[in-house]
């Protein structure tokens, strides 16, 4: 029997506008160009196209007025943008389609992996759940041959993450940023925050949602990852400038417990002429969570105490979390408000520490401006320009995704844009106080978070050599990911007593390496025999950590220390342009060694030596007891090694030595002249 698979058929794709359009058996997907070279590729299941705007920035009139060519028959059709092309095919069986991208050259980039014959798959799979939403799963071919960078902060070796599998949600020390960087020339966003998981498998990649409405992302094609990046970069905004005080030296322990703890450290760095741009006041200077002050008992004259660190060279930082102790003087106009996170079930404490809280909601714009006014009376109005957003995933007790509920949405569909809005907060509220330059700490980012000023740092990691090794990698990745400004905790948060002989070692290969962040940051919990803080009447406050000044790891190590911040600021113009770089064009400060090199294969295995800006090599000792590596040398330049002067021919791997006061840097024949002053410096610290 002879069966005309055409009867009752109806064309599925055309043109609509720019756009074009594919419909069948419920489904409505709509691509369109979004910026020079990209698609914006969305899908929905019995509804109209959403316009969110959860990363992706609105278009600006040159995008806009971007000609694309669309061509559309019966079964095939294609939509081209510059260097990347969409090609629909649809099956004349089942009237399915499947997507493929390809760049100028007709080179495959990505592809759908179709319905697989008889096996009658989906590449785009809806899944309905009760309140209308659906789980989705999105298919692609894997390349065997294919390299994958970014995604955000995975505490894990990984630099290349293909046949990896990573969370798509936010934990303490794991920010998920999805926007990945292929080798084959194309960067992919996945522009949906709810949570959910992303597998980049060998035979598949495939991305996953627990809960949503539509299927969105944003592809874009390039000759050269810095190119893919500025792409990224124009799509998703970029940060701010950098503020002349980001550019040096910050100093921050758990905790400065009293002012005059605080102002004591302070007068000692003056003292001692050691130059420090930022000094740290971290949590609990406040009565209770959600108080968002100064506690009078601790801190007796806050707006004196800005004044003489102002006078000394030095902006205050003061930590911020967005937990709202049920005992807070505000908790109960904040709950009657409604500018608390929700529970969906159970009682309503999204955490227990220092008393049970409940985290604020900066997805509700009431909730951000509450935020903001105390925190403008309260800091601001002190003279306190810079914030550290801490917990800001948020941090729940249990990481319950689906028990949570936000003004925007049900946590398993929105929650990874939380900490962007919890950026936003201060951003728009320091841009409303006339600020220029706007840069604040936080713990954690989503795409997008960089426009917001975002700072972000690696979270509660440990004091050892496997996790300080892990930071490289979750650095590089999350410059590539977009988030250009990032660092760590220089010796790791969480131990490290600071007489040990050992963690020294560590505490100094950390900091050198530390020099050649975006930030440099001395912060962490060191251990100590007396942990005890009291108030006046006896009761117990919060405790407080170890010492954690440079001066605190012994004097010999102190001279390496304070060597490498003068250092940094030897190199401040160097790093300010690369802070001009990120801001302009959305570059990463600290770049994988492939991202300036890319046609050297080499460079794209390279996960333990890294590029600071396009002209300064870094080699960072990342072994216990190491003393000596070796370094690849990328051919087309010579290179100098920064503590001795030596020139060196590109285009070959050589061995260094590296004794502690060393860290293995090279300078491009185009990089700043830094030789001669490091040497000074050496000198004037009583350093061979």
């Amino acid at each position: 029997m002879r069966i005309d698979r055409k009867v009752g058929f109806m064309n599925t794709i055309h043109q609509e506008g720019n756009a074009l359009i594919y419909e069948n058996d419920g489904e409505l997907l709509r691509i369109e160009p979004w910026g020079k070279n990209s698609l914006r590729v969305r899908s929905v299941m019995q509804g109209p196209i959403c316009d969110t705007d959860y990363a992706l920035i609105e278009l600006n009139e040159a995008d806009k007025a971007i000609v694309t060519s669309i061509s559309v028959s019966e079964y095939e059709a294609s939509i081209t943008n510059g260097k990347i092309t969409a090609r629909i095919e649809v099956s004349n069986w089942n009237h399915k389609c499947v997507i493929s991208y390809y760049n100028q050259n007709k080179k495959l980039l990505l592809k759908e992996t179709g319905d697989g014959g008889a096996l009658n798959k989906d590449s785009r799979r809806f899944h309905g759940i009760i309140g209308g939403a659906y789980n989705l799963h999105v298919s692609f071919a894997s390349a065997q041959n294919e390299k994958l960078f970014g995604m955000g902060q995975y505490q894990q070796d990984d630099l290349d993450l293909k046949y990896t599998t990573l969370e798509l949600a936010h934990r303490n020390s794991q920010a998920s940023v999805p926007f990945v960087l292929s080798s084959l020339g194309y960067g992919f966003l996945w522009h949906n925050p709810a949570i959910g998981q992303v597998t980049f498998g060998k035979n598949v990649t495939d991305w996953y949602a627990a809960s949503t409405k539509q299927m969105d992302y944003w592809i874009t094609a390039g000759d050269t990852p810095d190119e893919i990046e500025q792409a990224y970069g124009r799509a998703v905004g970029t940060t701010p400038m950098m503020p002349e005080y980001g550019l040096g030296f910050w100093q921050c322990k758990l905790r400065y417990w009293n002012q005059e703890q605080l102002l004591s450290v302070a007068r000692k760095y003056h003292e001692k002429k050691i130059p420090v741009d930022v000094i740290v006041c971290d949590f609990f200077h406040w009565p209770k969570m959600g108080d968002f002050r100064f506690e009078e008992e601790f801190f007796p004259d806050p707006d004196a105490m800005v004044k003489e660190l102002k006078e000394m060279g030095m902006e205050l930082m003061v930590s911020v979390w967005p937990q709202i102790d049920t005992q807070s003087e505000n908790f109960a106009e904040m709950k009657q408000k409604g500018l608390l996170v929700k529970t969906e079930h159970g009682v309503e404490i999204c955490m227990r520490f220092g008393g049970e809280s409940v985290f604020f909601d900066p997805t509700n714009p009431a909730a951000r401006r509450y935020v903001w006014d105390k925190c403008r009376q309260n800091y601001y109005d002190k003279g306190i320009r810079v914030f550290w957003l801490d917990e800001a995933e948020p941090e729940y007790l249990g990481y319950d995704y689906d028990n949570y509920r936000y003004y925007l949405g049900p946590d398993n569909q929105i929650g990874n844009v939380y900490p962007q809005y919890f950026s936003r907060t201060f951003y728009d509220g320091l841009k409303e106080q006339g600020e220029k330059d706007v840069v604040n700490l936080v713990r954690c980012a989503w795409a997008g978070s960089q426009r917001y000023g975002a700072l972000v740092w690696s979270g509660d990691i440990h004091s050892d050599w496997p996790t300080f090794r892990r930071q490289v990698s979750a650095g590089l990745n999350m410059g590539i990911a977009g988030i250009p400004w990032w660092t760590t905790d220089i010796g790791g948060f969480s131990g490290g007593r600071p007489e040990d002989k050992q963690f020294q070692q560590l505490l100094v290969r950390w900091f050198e390496w530390g020099c050649f962040c975006p930030v440099m940051r001395l912060h962490g919990d060191r251990e100590c025999d007396d942990r005890r803080v009291f108030h006046a009447d006896g009761s117990p406050a919060l405790f407080t950590g170890g010492n954690n000044e440079v001066w605190s790891f012994g004097e010999s190590n102190e001279k390496i220390l304070t060597s490498y911040i003068f250092l940094r600021e030897l190199m401040r113009p160097y790093t300010r342009k690369l802070m001009e770089e990120a801001h302009l064009y959305g570059k990463p400060v600290m770049r994988p060694m492939f991202y300036d090199f890319p046609e050297q294969d080499i460079c794209w295995d390279l996960k333990e030596q890294y590029m600071f800006g396009s002209s300064i090599l870094v080699a960072p000792i990342l072994y216990e007891d190491q003393t000596e590596r070796t370094v690849y040398l990328p051919s087309g330049y010579k290179w100098t090694l920064l503590s001795d002067g030596t020139v060196y021919e590109g285009g070959q791997t050589i061995h260094v030595t590296a004794p502690l006061e060393q860290i293995p840097v090279f300078i491009s024949e185009d990089g700043p002249d830094l030789v001669e002053g490091w040497k000074k410096i050496r000198e004037e610290q009583g350093i061979c």
